[in-house]
């Protein structure tokens, strides 16, 4: 008799959760109101492995959410990598808009974050991410020297209640414009435009 692999069953166990939460994710967007049961079949897993890993919707939805904001959070220096300051902070706020217009039950994932205390986990992810990109500004004398990412934050929450009309998109644009206008060094007094 052969002994056990609990390496390789712990391999298999990793990669039915990674398929889930990846499946998921993509179920969510589509449909919000995605079941367990629709993604289990959709993830080829059972009912069962479902379970295991996610003993009820919520736990699937903050996975989801967490991945979204650790992504979210890694784009960061990518961005100001390939990007003036400025634009790198544009581009950051405009995927925080994206992630917020794709759903992913995110309302649903915030109230239970809030509940299972992720915030704990999430927020200062992308406080520091949001964090570094201001940074990188305020050193090139682009923002306001007195702004902080978690005021930033504070800002653009409209970003969750801004509905879900035809003009969305458009109207989420302009007002991310205001923002960023807002946040530049001018209102201070000093223009070094980017």
């Amino acid at each position: 008799m052969t002994p056990p692999r609990p390496r390789a069953a712990r391999c298999d166990a990793e990669g039915n959760r990674v398929r889930i939460i990846e499946t998921a994710s993509e179920a969510f967007a589509r449909a919000p109101g995605a079941t367990l049961q629709s993604i289990a079949k959709a993830a080829g897993v059972g009912q069962g492995t479902m379970y295991r890993h996610f003993p009820h919707r919520e736990a699937l939805l903050l996975a989801v959410y967490r991945g979204d904001i650790e992504t979210l959070a890694e784009a960061a220096p990518r961005l100001l990598d390939e990007h003036a300051p400025l634009d790198a902070l544009r581009l950051w706020l405009g995927r925080l808009a994206a992630y917020s217009r794709s759903q992913h039950g995110a309302v649903q994932a915030v109230e239970a974050a809030t509940r299972a205390d992720l915030g704990g986990h999430c927020y200062p992810l992308i406080t520091a991410a949001l964090n570094r990109i201001l940074a990188a500004c305020k050193d090139a004398e682009l923002v306001r020297p007195d702004v902080h990412a978690d005021e930033v934050l504070l800002l653009v929450s409209f970003l969750w209640k801004a509905g879900s009309g035809p003009d969305r998109q458009e109207r989420t644009e302009r007002m991310l414009a205001i923002v960023t206008d807002g946040l530049r060094a001018t209102a201070c007094g000093r223009d070094r435009s980017g």
